[in-house]
């Protein structure tokens, strides 16, 4: 997730702007980036990896008069981290820094290079600087220029733009990404993309909503509407303490990334989809040649995606699908065949069994590919090709965003490599394209389910166990819904195929045993019930998720009806992660850093 500041005043700008960057260091970034103008003059910083080499180029800079800067911290989605790659980017006479996809970059980007533009990054942000300029030719100030640009970009964005001939003016817009305004008492005026870089600086703040967009000058704001009507929004105050900014005002950072996912899961979707097809730029069509089946290889949580995606693979894309946990798949000594595509899938990129599986297969001459979060790992410049999740950095141990990222993108892959081989039909595929951009609003957390998740959590402190059960890609979450509750409650949890129950495990059923069934109305719920009613009748105490009524529950959790069973699975990860979350909460434990985890497993 990168970050913004922006800064216009009197003050010694380069430190307002630097501290401001080490604040977002939290959102995570692989390469950052300031420019300020000051009287009449440019001047720019771009560096690769962390802050400090950014302040080391800038340690001879300073600034003495009235200036106006933005800065940045990237996290790549288009291109490589490069300093070229890196924000701001600089068009004839003007600097611009945005957060957020444009999803329509490809068109506006050959329509300008058709008109003579020369590009120097890899990213879609550059359109944003050319198109503003040439506007400009056509228009009688920099605002309207700014406003006809904004009338052409599709997707979510957080823009700052300078323009060198008016050196008193930052241009912004929020689209889709978060946004904040603030003054100081000075009058001074700032610009972040959280809280935690206006604390000590700042007073007075305002959260700019969706659509809003504006120019600022010395003691100046002025804000627009969607319909180009000026607005005069109320100030808020600041929070106190930074820890709690970066929190964004939730309790935990779990909390906080499991709200966030139906945001990051636009971010994953942007530019990828279209009415009548999946698009990956960072993929070659010939990945798949001569292809005929797909491993996916993954440890834990990701271990838990792979699953998901395989059921997907076989059923949309016709290819055969297995999945291995990289841990063991390092010592079985595996039979590899180069007409299989190895998938790789780490948050991290780093994660230690995953990566040495994958030096496995590229010396058995295998096509590689990750799916991955971090653009500069090891996973990445390893593999022969990369899809980022783009979830941005998460700091609860228990992984959530980065699973939900993970299946979309690998759903996604699956659907690429159907109509890649012809194996799907253009009417299906448009069908899943559309069930896909309904993703995000299927993930985002209802107020009141969470609220009854909370109460309904003081009942299940105490027993034996935990049995998550599902069927197809439900088996996967119930796996990834148990191991949540171990990570995080320390209590015992398993994950199983609801049909497996009179197998054995079944034997442990009694009220002490709290069953968490996965009842989806599109996807087997018959043969679900039946499973569940089986436990029922041993008086395991159930507790039912599904939109449909069910009458042997004990405790039911009400979905919302959806038309296809992946918006059902999405919805139902939210819950199980929140029920995770606040079953943790009432024991006592911590959240977001939990005994014995590491974020990233760098070792055996």
């Amino acid at each position: 997730m990168c970050g913004i500041v922006g800064y216009i005043g009197n003050k010694e700008s380069k430190n307002i702007l630097l501290d401001g960057l080490k604040e977002l260091e939290y959102r995570g970034y692989d390469s950052a980036g300031i420019a300020i103008l000051e009287n009449d003059n440019f001047t720019s910083f771009k560096a690769l990896g962390k802050l400090k080499n950014l302040d080391a180029k800038m340690a001879e800079f300073t600034t003495s008069s009235f200036s106006v800067g933005i800065g940045h911290t990237r996290w790549a989605t288009h291109g490589k981290p490069t300093e070229l790659n890196a924000h701001p980017h600089l068009g004839e006479s003007s600097y611009v820094v945005h957060n957020g996809i444009i999803e329509n970059y490809q068109e506006l980007k050959k329509e300008l290079q058709d008109g003579g533009v020369t590009f120097l990054s890899q990213t879609d942000t550059e359109v944003i600087v050319h198109l503003f300029e040439k506007n400009l030719a056509h228009t009688a100030n920099a605002f309207e220029a700014f406003e006809r640009t904004l009338e052409r970009l599709e997707g979510a964005y957080a823009i700052l733009l300078v323009h060198k001939d008016e050196n008193d003016t930052i241009l912004f817009a929020k689209n889709g990404s978060p946004m904040i305004v603030a003054t100081d008492n000075d009058g001074d005026i700032y610009f972040a993309s959280s809280d935690a870089p206006l604390i000590g600086k700042a007073s007075n703040v305002i959260y700019l909503d969706d659509g809003q967009y504006g120019y600022v000058k010395a003691q100046e704001i002025h804000i627009y509407d969607t319909q180009g009507a000026e607005v005069h929004p109320a100030f808020s105050t600041l929070p106190t303490s930074k820890l709690s900014a970066q929190k964004e005002g939730y309790r935990f950072f779990m909390e906080k990334e499991i709200y966030e996912q139906s945001d990051v899961l636009l971010d994953t979707l942007l530019g990828r989809l279209s009415d009548e097809e999946i698009m990956f730029d960072e993929v070659d069509t010939s990945l798949l040649h001569g292809i005929d089946e797909i491993k996916l290889c993954a440890c834990g949580t990701s271990y838990h995606a792979a699953l998901t995606a395989s059921y997907l693979f076989e059923r949309e894309a016709k290819i055969r699908c297995s999945v291995e946990i990289a841990s063991e798949f390092r010592y079985k000594k595996p039979l590899l065949s180069t007409n299989t595509l190895f998938i790789v899938i780490s948050q991290s990129g780093e994660t230690a069994d995953t990566l040495e599986t994958l030096k496995m297969a590229k010396e058995a001459g295998l096509k590689t590919l990750v799916v991955c979060n971090v653009d500069n790992s090891s996973m990445v410049r390893l593999a022969d090709a990369a899809l980022l999740t783009r979830a941005g950095i998460e700091k609860g141990v228990a992984s959530t965003k980065a699973f939900a990222t993970q299946v979309t993108l690998l759903w996604m892959l699956a659907l690429y490599t159907a109509q890649t081989r012809r194996s799907i039909d253009q009417q299906a595929l448009r069908k899943q394209l559309r069930i896909l951009r309904k993703v995000p609003l299927a993930s985002k957390v209802d107020g009141a389910m969470h609220e009854r998740i909370h109460r309904l959590s003081k009942r299940y402190l105490h027993g034996h166990g935990f049995f998550f059960i599902g069927r197809d890609v439900f088996f996967p979450l119930a796996l990834e819904g148990a191991l949540k509750l171990k990570e995080i409650s320390y209590l015992h949890a398993e994950g199983y195929p609801s049909g497996e129950m009179k197998h054995g495990p079944i034997a442990l059923a009694d009220p002490e045993l709290f069953t968490i069934a996965l009842m989806p109305e599109h996807l087997l719920y018959d043969k679900m019930k039946s499973n569940v009613e089986e436990l029922s009748a041993r008086d395991s105490t159930i507790c039912a998720i599904s939109p449909l009524e069910f009458d042997k529950a004990d405790d039911f959790l009400k979905t919302r009806q959806h038309e296809h069973y992946m918006l059902e699975f999405f919805e139902m990860m939210v819950i199980v992660q929140l029920l995770s979350m606040e079953i943790t909460v009432r024991l006592g434990h911590d959240v977001d850093m939990p005994r014995n985890l590491a974020k990233s497993v760098t070792v055996e």
